[in-house]
Formats: structure tokens, C-alpha cells, sequence
């Protein structure tokens, strides 16, 4: 079973920083763009970065300059470093990809459990 699991989520101050992580795991052939999404409470989930197999990078307009998005290929990887946090950046962040597994045909939409993102003061 291909797998994506986040960490680094918690609590930070205003103008503070986190620092999120995702891995994925399984019989997996190739992993195509990899992203964030986040979803605030009462809020419909929006893509918050992208960044595709060959390293282009989308980031959303709320988080751009203060948001990096970066992946590891070999170690199927990819990372999210939120720096100037803001309390509107509070909401659970998912991690995403399109899989292609061994044996199996097409590329699966694969998301991992979301993580908690407070910034609170």
C-alpha cells in the first residue's frame, strides 16, 4: 500500500516558523508533482505549494515569500519550510501526490493524513 505521512506540525507564535515533512512509502514506480494543501475550519481545502518531479514550484499568493516548498527524490520526500507564520496560516496541512505503483496501471491521487498547523500567540 503506498502510503503519505506527515510530521512537524505544532504550535508557533506569530512570526514564528515550522517546518513540515512528508514521505512516502510503498511499491511506487515514479511520484509525479508533489503538494500542500491546507484546510481551515469552515474553509474549502486550497492548494497552498506545488512542486512538480523536475523542481518547478507553484506557491499560493497568501504564503508566497514566506512559504518554501522542496522535495528529495531519491528519499521520496517533500517538505514544506513556513517561515513569518501568521494565525491565518492555522489550519490542518495535507500532503499530496500522484503515484504511479508497481504492477498497477495509471497514477493514483494519494493523500496523506494532515497535520495541525497553530500559530497562536
Amino acid at each position: 500500500q503506498v502510503q503519505l505521512v506527515e510530521s512537524g506540525g505544532g504550535l508557533a507564535q506569530p512570526g514564528g516558523f515550522l517546518r513540515l515533512s512528508c514521505a512516502a512509502s510503498g511499491r511506487i514506480v515514479s511520484i509525479n508533482d508533489m503538494n500542500w494543501y491546507r484546510q481551515a475550519p469552515g474553509k474549502e481545502r486550497e492548494l497552498v505549494a506545488s512542486i512538480s518531479s523536475t523542481g518547478n514550484k507553484n506557491t499560493a499568493d497568501s504564503v508566497k515569500g514566506r512559504f518554501t516548498i522542496s522535495r528529495d527524490n531519491a528519499k521520496m520526500t517533500v517538505s514544506l519550510q513556513m517561515n513569518s507564520l501568521k494565525p491565518e496560516d492555522t489550519a490542518v496541512y495535507y500532503c499530496n501526490a500522484g503515484i504511479r505503483e508497481i504492477l498497477r496501471p495509471g497514477w493514483r491521487d494519494c493523500w496523506g493524513q494532515g497535520t495541525q498547523v497553530t500559530v497562536s500567540s
